[in-house]
């Protein structure tokens, strides 16, 4: 049976994969398990995004949770790292969101924040879904005054966005900013944040129905907004994600920055201010070659963990540093906060923007880093084979013959898929043409393996 939890929580097709019955489940189990050290009645504080399935999710996880004995403050439609700050802010035991972030409205998903307001290791996960798994056995149901209270929160996104004010530093007047909520969580505190600040503000994808989120915007369609802040004459377009914890950037000319070139105006900056932690920037193994070279032209560190904001953020908080993030756009400042946040991203990003020089335009500043083409192919397989075909002897000097093509203006990373019977083949170097041959000649070993493995 495959794991419960994938790297961002429970997710699928709405009550088809991520059922009310597993979410009543997970909110019954999450509730006991995060809270079984607690001498106190404890409390949950839910959030969702946009999506018409929430209200279905949330009834029953917020059932769950409940009938654990756990109070639940349910602070409505609120960005995931809002969340995670009301977690801590209100003194709360844990935290739950229901969104399925950057994917369509038929998905949904659920995800978990300790009292700190990080998402949960592993083995945490691991205990929540034992649980489930045995059926509760032995688990005795609390009855009268011990059974949970629900309390609404209202002010909840208010509280957030005033939050974020507070640690805004930074003036925005004078500045026109294109703003694309993805018709997601965002919507009600983006724009009001940035007005806020002084900045004329322009909205596209504000406008959820609950059918529409993600759908033609957002982070995931960053190059409409690309068009759209050419026509509109905007300084800086910004698009976050459905549930708001990302961010893509773009820059007066229309052109798209991602969490690499983010990550490296954001390390210089930090850097002039001493606040890089040991001057290191942890990234994941599919951030751009080029933030490697930036990283060495400057005299910063990088690191690489696995894909996942997840495992970025605990390589941060083992090292004890400051500024990691992937190439989507989750970028994670942990001085200000426990997990990725669009929207305080948004705001540092800008400051270090202001901070090259107030007539420096992003199409500027981002020539700090030269990003490398880039190719990524997937590789269906059969179910099964993928582990035996990466570590496949062939494979592996294919792989090796291609680096040394590459030389030190390179590289290639070959990894399996942790939800689908995939192969990953990504390829970075000076040529596009030629990593696109280089590319095209693994998938065609991978596809040889895949009939011989299976003939084996």
């Amino acid at each position: 049976m495959s794991r419960l939890f994938g790297t961002d929580g429970v997710r699928g097709v709405a009550n088809q994969d991520l059922t009310p019955d597993l979410a009543f489940a997970l909110g019954r189990a999450g509730a006991i398990v995060l809270t079984e050290e607690t001498h106190h009645k404890p409390t949950f504080i839910i959030g969702s995004d946009t999506r018409v399935s929430c209200g279905m999710l949330g009834s029953a996880l917020i059932a769950g949770i409940t009938s654990a004995g756990a109070d639940v403050i349910d602070a409505g439609v609120i960005a995931t790292p809002g969340v995670a700050f009301l977690t801590c802010y209100l003194g709360a035991d844990a935290g739950a969101m229901i969104s399925a972030s950057h994917n369509s409205y038929e998905f949904n998903g659920i995800k978990f924040f300790s009292s700190g307001g990080f998402k949960l290791p592993d083995e945490t996960e691991d205990a929540i879904e034992a649980l489930i798994q045995s059926g509760f056995c032995g688990i005795d149901r609390p009855v009268g005054d011990r059974v949970g209270r629900l309390k609404r929160y209202d002010q909840g996104p208010e509280v957030y966005k005033n939050h974020l004010l507070d640690l805004a530093g930074v003036d925005l007047t004078g500045m026109r900013l294109l703003v694309d909520c993805a018709n997601g969580a965002s919507y009600h505190t983006a724009p009001g944040l940035f007005r806020d600040l002084g900045a004329q503000v322009m909205t596209v994808g504000n406008e959820p129905d609950g059918l529409n989120i993600n759908r033609g915007c957002g982070s995931t369609y960053a190059e409409k907004l690309a068009a759209q802040v050419v026509e509109t004459g905007a300084h800086l377009g910004l698009a976050f994600d459905g549930d708001a914890d990302r961010l893509i950037a773009i820059d007066d000319q229309g052109v798209i920055c991602d969490g690499d070139v983010m990550m490296a105006l954001l390390a210089r900056d930090m850097d002039r201010a001493g606040k890089l932690a040991k001057k290191t920037i942890v990234a994941t193994v599919m951030s751009n070659f080029g933030l490697e070279k930036m990283a060495e032209r400057e005299g910063f560190t990088l690191v690489r963990t696995a894909v996942g904001d997840r495992y970025v953020l605990e390589h941060m908080l083992q090292e004890d540093l400051s500024l990691g993030g992937e190439q989507s756009g989750h970028v994670i400042l942990l001085d200000d906060a426990t997990t990725g946040d669009g929207q305080l991203t948004a705001l540092r990003f800008i400051r270090a923007l202001l901070n090259q020089g107030p007539s420096v335009p992003l199409s500027e500043a981002r020539r700090i880093i030269d990003l490398y083409p880039q190719v990524l192919v997937n590789v269906r397989v059969e179910s099964g084979q993928a582990a035996l075909i990466t570590g496949h002897p062939e494979l592996l000097e294919a792989v090796r013959l291609t680096e040394d093509k590459l030389g030190s203006g390179g590289r290639v990373l070959i990894r399996k898929s942790g939800t689908e019977p995939l192969i990953r083949v990504m390829i970075e170097g000076q040529d596009q043409e030629e990593i696109s041959a280089y590319a095209a000649d693994l998938k065609a070993v991978i596809e040889k393996l895949d009939r011989k493995v299976g003939e084996d």
